[in-house]
């Protein structure tokens, strides 16, 4: 873990989903997440076969696609909130010991909406894709 993704964003265990910085350009970045076996999602999801639940790889995403949008935030000005998940398509199942990489890519900015593609892999195969929107809210 690094300081770069706790100074990016506001999200703190157990559910940061971010471990890594692998690469980041102008409008895309590269992260990476390994699911440790003591994750708490796999207590119920399911107990005698564990998967990642499809909602965790989505915020993993997310949460790298936050990092990415962190340079539009002036910072203790607000908080990165998913507005909108399009055409989400799961492809494979992540297990405990696996290692993901989030490949998230800034589409457009209309004011403070951003539009963003994400595309998880796991061991060079697209576990998950979809499209995202998110904008910023103020903290109260």
């Amino acid at each position: 873990m690094t300081d770069d993704i706790l100074n990016a964003i506001p999200h703190r265990g157990p559910m940061l989903l971010v471990d890594e910085i692998v690469g980041h350009g102008e409008d895309t970045i590269l992260c990476r997440k390994t699911f440790r076996d003591d994750e708490f999602f796999f207590q119920g999801h399911y107990p005698d076969q564990p998967i990642v639940p499809g909602v965790i790889l989505c915020e993993a995403a997310m949460q790298a696609g936050a990092i990415l949008l962190s340079k539009f935030v002036a910072e203790g000005s607000g908080v990165p909130v998913a507005t909108r998940l399009n055409d989400v398509k799961f492809k494979k199942m992540i297990h405990p010991g696996d290692t993901i990489e989030m490949a998230v890519k800034l589409n457009e900015r209309i004011a403070g909406a951003f539009f963003l593609q994400a595309k998880v892999t796991c061991d060079g195969k697209v576990a998950v894709r979809f499209d995202f929107a998110c904008t910023t809210a103020s903290k109260s």
